[in-house]
């Protein structure tokens, strides 16, 4: 109502009292007729009645009015202006992601690059505080993304990834390298990389144990995830009759892994399947919640005087007319 809060809302139910006010104006208009009789009206005929003969329900139009406006100011009319301030603490995260040859093992679905891919995604998505890079590795290591808050943009790089768009291996220590040096200069509270491989160290002049300690030398916390089931895995083989899925044994260096996470008190996870891939970067989402604080501000301004002083104005203005223009004669 009239954009305003109301500080006494209650105060309106007054306004029922204007009810019985007007059915008593009404009825008593209606038994206040004069019961002077004429034979015939035919002398009033030609007389024209002015404006002033509907005057006499100024008073009572003036008084109601009044009323009203004196019941919206006991009801407090408020305006407030309210504004929130955010401050975060962001993260700062790189995926290293593995693009070997054998993440087009099938023990995922439909392999193991496209599920890591496809989760990855979803974790981006879910992050909009935080600026997220991606690296990805094989026998060699590039940046696919520099940090961003860009969610789009790096979402569409991560589609672009594929296994063979560099040499294969798998060059664990490097690849973690790569993601050390995106974070080493950021300024972020948190500095976060999360490994994913599914092999053993094999190439690369880093070994995984010295980008371990980069990591903690510039305070990133590594989570590790050895992406594989146990045993043996169908992985697709290139034969005179096709492509066809061959078990190959899965190996993943898990001490290595384990090591890592220790030494940057980060955490270590094994995934086999697509669920628990899920699963590890949810827990890894909730390890890892930007710290935001909402202040929230409001100012009220009082407007009842503006209503109270007009009532006030209209109870004056039916006093004078009632003595003076509009005054009755006995």
């Amino acid at each position: 109502m009239f954009g305003y809060e109301f500080a006494n809302p209650e105060y309106f139910l007054l306004a029922v009292l204007l009810l019985p006010m007007i059915g008593w104006y009404v009825f008593r208009e209606k038994r206040s007729h004069a019961d002077l009789q004429f034979s015939s009206l035919r002398p009033f005929k030609g007389m024209r009645h002015t404006g002033r003969i509907w005057m006499r329900h100024v008073l009572f139009a003036l008084e109601v009015l009044a009323i009203a406006f004196l019941i919206v100011a006991l009801a407090r009319p408020q305006s407030s202006n309210s504004w929130q301030t955010y401050t975060s603490e962001g993260i700062d995260i790189v995926l290293a992601l593995d693009v070997s040859g054998s993440m087009l093992a099938r023990d995922f679905s439909p392999d193991r690059l496209e599920a890591a891919k496809e989760v990855a995604t979803k974790f981006i998505l879910e992050r909009p505080q935080d600026k997220i890079g991606l690296v990805t590795f094989a026998g060699e290591s590039f940046t696919q993304c520099p940090l961003t808050t860009d969610q789009a943009v790096l979402v569409n790089l991560l589609r672009e990834v594929k296994s063979g768009m560099i040499e294969d291996g798998t060059a664990i220590g490097l690849g973690l390298a790569n993601a050390v040096n995106r974070l080493k200069d950021s300024q972020a509270k948190s500095k976060v990389a999360i490994l994913l491989t599914d092999g053993v160290n094999n190439r690369g002049a880093i070994a995984p144990a010295t980008a371990a300690e980069l990591a903690k030398t510039y305070g990133i916390r590594v989570y590790t995830i050895g992406v594989g089931t146990y045993g043996e895995a169908p992985y697709p083989i290139q034969t005179p009759f096709g492509i066809q899925l061959q078990n190959v044994p899965v190996e993943i260096d898990e001490e290595v892994l384990q090591q890592i996470a220790q030494l940057t008190e980060g955490k270590y996870f094994r995934a086999t399947d697509n669920n628990k891939l899920r699963q590890i970067y949810e827990e890894i989402d909730q390890l890892e919640k930007s710290k935001i604080e909402v202040k929230h501000f409001s100012k009220k301004d009082e407007h009842y005087f503006i209503f109270g002083l007009v009532g006030m104005c209209l109870l004056i203005a039916q006093a004078l007319l009632r003595y003076t223009l509009l005054r009755k004669i006995p």
